[in-house]
């Protein structure tokens, strides 16, 4: 049960926060930057008003994970933070002597209260409309790309994933105390589940009973992430074989297991529409669904900068009915081709056919493919095979028994014309500088809020992750540019 309305704290220590949370400390800005009622009307339907005991305020709970994503803690370290920390404590609109919760209700809260609500959405559109009030965003240009994120098992089997984490566990203890060695019991020598959670359960009542090594930091943080996933085992251990995760390709020789996060963000580095997907989706799908998104932040869009996977035909199409300058490369290959400089034929214009090295001339062209679709037509040019067979410039270029020998070259259309004149222009080089920004916001997320792994399986618990990390570094970002701007 929760109430319709907040209660006000009455503690005689409350004065405590005014000596040691100063005005500059970034917790105590958010909470003067944010109303953060939103969360209560949003989430006031998933509890009973009139029946059962008080809940932990909806807000409060909120906190807790946004906390989490801006420090990427666990949920036991974030709680355990939370007592002694009296920033913490005055982010949470707690009083200083109040208890903190049960580790166990984060996730509880995580899997009952933010079902079947567009979190994402919702607080990207909270920070838009902060950063528009505050007149923060003055740019008419979003810039976009895809980050992606690896699974949190990475497609390594459950004892793979127990063994590494006891491994860490194990060797910060050894850093304290080498002799520990001989307390911890052998290691599994089967590829039984069963028996390596037996393992590391041992492992962890061993560490437990030493009450001096526990306290240590650096072994506090390992034991319990172990805990975290011998406890929760059946979610996050079993379910390593993530149904979500897709297998996706950052170049043509590297590829990850996990999610891609689609981003759109603004010049002033406030991200303005963000899409999750499974790791093999494609970037250039997803532009039209950003900037739409973004559009319904309130924000005003007249220019998209973006990489070559942003320039296909839909997407210049697409641009060109909304009014909008579209900043992307297109690909080499239509504006290039695909052959060396050393495969290609001279063009002939007087007779309009192509020539080859060893000067013949095509003796007819067709035109292949259809009108209409997103792949562009070709003209093929064909060549006498009896004469490439005797042909001394044969190597290399006449297959040996083959019935005709053929060159195309494609037919830009008319869109990927005026793109490539475009894309010359000293506007469009201008423009095209600003991409490097949301390099930088990318590196962000993943360095500074742990979005370079995920911390739970499924597209939900990605969401989930995304929504608060994004909402993390939107408001930082406002409360910079507020800064700078005094």
């Amino acid at each position: 049960m929760i109430s319709n309305q907040q209660s006000l704290i009455l503690s005689p220590y409350m004065a405590i926060y005014d000596i040691v949370v100063p005005k500059d400390n970034m917790l105590r800005q958010m909470n003067n930057l944010v109303d953060f009622s939103f969360v209560q009307e949003e989430l006031q339907n998933k509890y009973c008003l009139d029946n059962g005991r008080n809940a932990v305020p909806p807000i409060r709970m909120f906190k807790y994970l946004l906390l989490k994503s801006i420090f990427d803690l666990s949920d036991v370290d974030i709680v355990e933070r939370s007592k002694y920390d009296l920033s913490f404590k005055y982010f949470l609109d707690m009083a200083p002597e109040d208890g903190v919760i049960n580790p166990s209700s984060l996730t509880k809260f995580r899997k009952l209260r933010l079902k079947d609500i567009n979190l994402l959405d919702m607080l990207i559109q909270k920070t838009v409309e902060i950063a528009l009030e505050k007149e923060i965003i003055k740019s008419s240009a979003i810039i976009v790309d895809a980050t992606h994120t690896k699974a949190r098992f990475n497609q390594k089997s459950p004892k793979e994933i127990l063994m590494e984490k006891s491994k860490l566990l194990r060797k910060a203890v050894y850093q304290i105390d080498e002799k520990m060695k001989d307390k911890f019991p052998a290691k599994t020598t089967t590829n039984e589940l069963t028996e390596e959670l037996d393992y590391c359960r041992e492992v962890i009542q061993i560490v437990e009973s030493e009450e001096t090594i526990r306290e240590y930091p650096k072994v506090k943080e390992k034991l319990n992430y172990l805990k975290e996933i011998v406890e929760d085992h059946h979610e996050h251990l079993i379910s390593s074989n993530d149904p979500d995760a897709r297998l996706g390709h950052k170049t043509a020789d590297s590829s990850f297991f996990g999610y891609k996060t689609h981003i759109a963000m603004s010049e002033e580095r406030i991200i303005t529409a963000a899409v999750i997907t499974t790791g093999e989706k494609s970037d250039g799908k997803q532009l039209q669904s950003l900037i739409e998104k973004s559009r319904e932040t309130g924000m005003e869009i007249d220019t998209v900068i973006g990489d070559t996977a942003y320039s296909e035909k839909d997407n210049i199409e697409y641009a060109n009915q909304n009014e909008l300058l579209l900043v992307a490369k297109l690909n080499p290959n239509i504006t290039q081709g695909i052959r060396k400089k050393e495969d290609e034929y001279e063009f002939n214009k007087d007779a309009a056919m192509y020539v080859c090295k060893a000067g013949h001339m095509a003796i007819r062209k067709a035109r292949t493919g259809k009108k209409g679709v997103n792949d562009n037509q070709k003209d093929t040019y064909m060549f006498d095979i009896e004469k490439c067979k005797i042909c001394p410039l044969r190597n290399g270029c006449y297959k040996e028994g083959a019935k005709s020998k053929t060159y195309s070259v494609t037919i830009k259309s008319t869109e990927h014309k005026e793109q490539e004149v475009f894309q010359n222009s000293d506007g469009f080089k201008k423009k095209s500088k600003e991409r490097y920004k949301i390099e930088a916001k990318n590196s962000e997320l993943k360095h500074r809020h742990g979005y370079d792994v995920a911390s739970s399986s499924g597209l939900i618990g990605m969401h989930i992750q995304g929504a608060m990390a994004i909402f993390s570094v939107n408001i930082k970002r406002i409360i910079t540019i507020m800064k700078e701007s005094e």
